[in-house]
């Protein structure tokens, strides 16, 4: 017979079991019913994730479908395969591509949150969101938005143009960028269930992320899918013209052998990645691909000879890096070891990427900036001709259009690799909050938290309201002819108008061509 302390001690001890289990007992994954069925997640640090959601399907050199209804839950706890591409950096790859990730504070359709959409870069023929760089985890906690980034196809099997070889392919040329419009119809008809709103669609990418946002502008099948649009280094001011983009075709065809597009179509994915390496018959160097003016689905210039009329009415940010092209060489690069004013102006023509004199360029830069060394006026007037131009294109089309347009320019330079400066992608880690993945230079200490929390509030505020100012940040004006505010992201921001004016200037004398037209 139990005494009465024997009694309660073992009433404790049973209930003590009985609840361990309770307090132990991980939550539900989190699970919502979209078009494509019910989809379960992982319950990740206060936040409902989904990793590799199936947006579409496709054939070789066609436009996408949207994939048929799962009858059993699908599993999205694992990023999809990248699209195929040179390179061992993302794996698996295959040409079932198209697969979106969605972080959300709340997998519930009880509240409307901003929706923040990001392309990854690459030039059209590289990259991938599964990268740990392009995490949406911290812009999602931090504003309490719903974050989304795509994968699509990409080089060949995105923007390789065969209408005018076989006219039963009038899409191929631009199939990469109708993934994304596809992704886009998804998010209008599924995002409410993961608590956001698809009036509220803001999107947003790096380089070649940026420049497929600025050529979607000029789309009429994306019109009314988004609703405000933020390009990092990324612009599109011109596309491939059909003739053009038909030559690549041919000299991609002729180097892997196939004579018709059906040898085309039976060939495996990693033949044509092989033969990417191709020469390209327009610009020399490594093939090109790139969105299409086939009249078709592109019926114009994203940006020539002006602004979009269908994206008037879109608030757009338009940014870049100080030293854009410190991403592009490293200090023992060809072009870059030994530099000096004997052979700058040689190394220095090709990466300028317009038709304008080299000896005058170097000759300006050298008036204008007295201190500076060749190496210095390589990497200052390469960015500005390679890189930056293509945004004052765009933002100065937007500003005569009366388009709300805000500017920033990133001269925040790495702690961790001087030498880069501020160089291109520094921005990605910096606007996700992923200062600590595997790639970024940002460096984590408290200058560079401060930086990255004043552009993800300016981003957050952005895809909120259309307007990126917030309290931590002075005053962003809209960019307008002829001051050209500028929003200086550094370790103090503050905006200043008409920055590297004098190298705006020596560029606006030759027309800007676009590589890849």
């Amino acid at each position: 017979m139990l005494t009465r302390r024997r009694f309660l001690a073992a009433a404790a001890g049973a209930a003590s079991a009985a609840a361990a289990p309770r307090a132990a007992r991980a939550p539900a994954p989190p699970e919502v019913t979209t078009s494509l069925g019910r989809i379960r997640g992982t319950s990740e640090g206060g936040l409902a994730t989904f990793r590799g959601i199936r947006y579409g399907i496709a054939r070789r050199f066609r436009a996408p479908s949207p994939p048929s209804p799962s009858r059993e839950p699908v599993s999205a706890e694992r990023f999809g395969p990248s699209a195929p591409q040179r390179g061992e950096r993302y794996r698996p790859q295959s040409e079932d591509c198209l697969f979106l990730n969605v972080w959300t504070p709340e997998a519930s359709s009880a509240r409307r949150r901003p929706v923040m959409v990001y392309f990854h870069g690459g030039a059209y023929s590289s990259g991938s969101v599964a990268d740990p760089l392009n995490d949406g985890r911290h812009l999602a906690a931090r504003g309490d938005v719903v974050v989304v980034t795509v994968n699509h196809r990409l080089n060949a099997f995105g923007y390789l143009y065969l209408a005018r070889i076989d006219p039963g392919f009038a899409d191929s040329g631009n199939v990469g960028q109708l993934d994304l419009i596809l992704a886009l119809r998804w998010i209008r008809d599924n995002i409410a269930v993961f608590g956001g709103d698809p009036d509220q669609v803001m999107l947003f990418g790096q380089s070649g992320g940026g420049a497929k946002i600025t050529t979607l502008m000029g789309m009429p099948a994306a019109g009314g899918l988004f609703h405000r649009v933020a390009t990092m280094s990324g612009q599109q001011v011109t596309a491939s013209g059909p003739l053009n983009a038909t030559e690549r075709a041919r000299a991609f065809m002729s180097a892997l052998g196939a004579a018709s597009i059906e040898a085309l179509l039976a060939l495996p994915p990693d033949a044509l990645i092989e033969a990417l390496a191709a020469e390209d018959p327009i610009l020399g160097g490594n093939v090109y691909f790139g969105p299409v003016l086939d009249m078709n689905w592109l019926q114009r210039h994203p940006f020539w000879p002006d602004a979009p009329a269908q994206a008037h009415d879109i608030p757009m940010i338009l940014g870049n890096t100080r030293d854009e092209t410190r991403g592009f060489f490293s200090p023992d690069h060809p072009k870059v070891a030994g530099l000096s004013w004997d052979n700058i102006a040689e190394r220095i023509a090709p990466e300028l990427r317009v038709d304008i004199l080299p000896e005058y360029v170097v000759r300006e830069y050298r008036r204008l900036f007295p201190s500076l060394t060749p190496e210095q006026i390589f990497f200052a007037a390469t960015t500005a001709g390679r890189s930056w131009r293509g945004q004052v294109e765009e933002a100065d089309a937007r500003a005569r259009a009366g388009a709300p347009t805000f500017v920033y320019q990133l001269d925040y330079p790495s702690p961790v690799d001087s030498w880069r400066g501020a160089p291109h992608a520094h921005d990605i880690p910096l606007v996700f909050g992923t200062l600590d993945a595997p790639g970024s230079i940002a460096g984590t200490g408290a200058a560079s938290r401060a930086v990255s929390a004043t552009m993800m509030d300016a981003f957050i505020a952005f895809a909120r309201s259309g307007d990126p100012n917030h309290d931590g940040l002075p005053d962003w004006p809209a960019y307008r002819l002829p001051e050209r505010k500028t929003m200086i992201f550094d370790a103090e921001p503050r905006a200043e108008a008409d920055p590297r004016r004098a190298e705006r200037e020596l560029f606006a004398r030759v027309p800007y061509v676009q590589p890849g037209t």
